[in-house]
């Protein structure tokens, strides 16, 4: 799957961008290029163009077809990428008033319209829902949100990075990100989720930050970057929103 959202939309976290200094491209690619390499990689998958030049891709290329994993859905102008399983889909079905045909793309994009419309609760409480190993990502054009999250365990692949507009790109593909945004790029930590308005949270850990670390080789020189749960760091009642969370408590360490 490919997902890329320019930076108004996408908001990605300024520190996927550490790995290349200044100015430096670094071999990023513009959304335009990232689209054409996928699609001539990929040239039987199923493409969405979004508003202004923003797109989801999905490719069924190699998938068992007795045991499909991958599902894409459009409801009410709400785009879901679903890959992986759900362990208890047909509770969630049953909780959600859906019927037994229903993919864990509906049932996630279910989860979601709750969540906008009727939930007086987090983001976190719906997620905590989802058993399985599973990665999604989530984009409703009527306003403009932006929702990815990845199973506790990490079981499911799921990659971001920034392109060189600063256009957010989500993929579970390694080459696909590596090619679209060569160092600014990393993994997305498990049992993560992240909003275009609040930035990236823990729902495992909801209170505690999430923190960038970045890793130096042995020249000083910043080689990569990750984030992951600091169980040390305990939020505000109020958590600050956006990738400047993230910014201000980024620790370094040296590479091995």
């Amino acid at each position: 799957m490919l997902a890329v959202f320019e930076k108004a939309i996408g908001n990605p976290p300024e520190e996927l961008r550490l790995p290349s200094a200044g100015n430096d491209l670094g071999g990023k690619k513009t959304r335009e290029k990232i689209l054409e390499n996928f699609r001539l990689s990929w040239p039987e998958s199923t493409l969405f163009h979004l508003s202004d030049g923003n797109f989801m891709a999905l490719s069924h290329e190699a998938e068992n077809p007795f045991h499909p994993s991958r599902s894409m859905v459009v409801m009410d102008d709400i785009f879901c990428i679903f890959i992986g399983s759900l362990a208890n889909i047909s509770e969630l079905r049953r909780h959600y008033g859906l019927s037994r045909g229903a993919t864990e793309a509906m049932v996630v994009v279910e989860a979601y319209r709750v969540l906008r419309d009727r939930a007086p609760y987090p983001p976190d409480q719906v997620i905590k829902d989802l058993e399985g190993k599973f990665a999604f990502i989530l984009f409703d054009g009527k306003c403009s949100t932006l929702f990815v999250a990845r199973d506790r365990e990490g079981s499911t692949e799921l990659k971001w990075g920034m392109a060189a507009d600063g256009s957010l790109v989500l993929s579970d593909d390694p080459k696909t990100i590596q090619e679209a945004c060569g160092k600014s790029s990393a993994s997305f930590p498990p049992g993560c989720l992240f909003t275009n308005g609040n930035g990236l949270t823990s729902f495992v850990h909801p209170l505690h930050q999430v923190k960038a670390i970045a890793r130096e080789d042995d020249d000083g020189n910043i080689c990569g970057v990750m984030f992951q749960v600091d169980l040390f760091t305990r939020l505000p009642s109020i958590p600050r929103t956006g990738s400047a969370a993230n910014w201000a408590d980024i620790t370094v360490v040296k590479g091995e």
